[in-house]
């Protein structure tokens, strides 16, 4: 099926988009919306200004679309501009990086359902754990961004995700009932490489804002490096 993808840069959309084209679609598109709000009820909002140039590294067209950010209205400003990708890039359907957020998933199939599109959404239901450890065997580079839940704090931005920050995330969920994959908002994610960069990214800037008991990791300058290949 020819897809558009809902596409944030961060490590869920990333997997998403690898298990769709495991599966054998073609990729028309990444979307990234950006809300004008930062407390969207849909739309992941940190660094997601750079996910032009991660499609870049990957080599997908890419389309950024902005949207009020408020919650319902957001979703009904997306049906105008989709309708006009639909017929221009001949899209089939939308795909998802939803785990477990029935918000998200059911706005999208809103969306699919005016448009006469299929909303698809490949990691759906799928274990936390098992997530993660997908996303660490296939050797993403993943980032923290941000961090909004108690047991989180500032030390945790911009760390990379390895095993050892998922032994304790899950010490915290035992302790606060935090989702280790991130999925009720505790925290968001910026992806620098993965199986699918043909270049990858790195971090030379970024700062650190800090408020209560959220924070987030604002990068300001990426390089684009070379891969070496075997």
């Amino acid at each position: 099926m020819r897809l558009a993808v809902l596409y944030s840069g961060g490590k869920d959309s990333n997997l998403a988009l690898y298990r769709l084209l495991r599966e054998g679609h073609e990729i028309a598109s990444l979307l990234t919306v950006i809300p004008a709000k930062p407390d969207s009820w849909m739309f992941h909002r940190p660094n997601v200004e750079f996910a032009g140039l991660q499609a870049e590294c990957m080599r997908f067209p890419w389309w950024c679309l902005r949207v009020s950010g408020e919650k319902e209205k957001e979703v009904i400003e997306l049906i105008p501009v989709l309708s006009r990708l639909k017929d221009q890039l001949k899209i089939e359907g939308i795909a998802t990086g939803a785990i477990a957020s029935n918000y998200q998933k059911s706005r999208v199939e809103i969306l699919c359902d005016a448009l006469g599109l299929k909303p698809l959404s490949p990691l759906w239901g799928m274990p936390e754990l098992g997530l993660i450890a997908e996303i660490l065997s296939l050797k993403f580079e993943v980032y923290f961004t941000s961090v909004s839940a108690e047991g989180l704090d500032e030390e945790w931005l911009g760390k990379l995700l390895d095993w050892s920050r998922v032994e304790r995330l899950l010490k915290l969920q035992e302790k606060y009932g935090l989702n280790p994959s991130g999925e009720g908002g505790e925290y968001e994610t910026f992806v620098c490489d993965s199986p699918l960069f043909k270049k990858k990214l790195k971090v030379l800037e970024a700062e650190t804002a800090w408020h209560h008991n959220s924070g987030t990791w604002n990068i300001k300058r990426l390089q684009v490096l070379e891969k070496p290949y075997p």
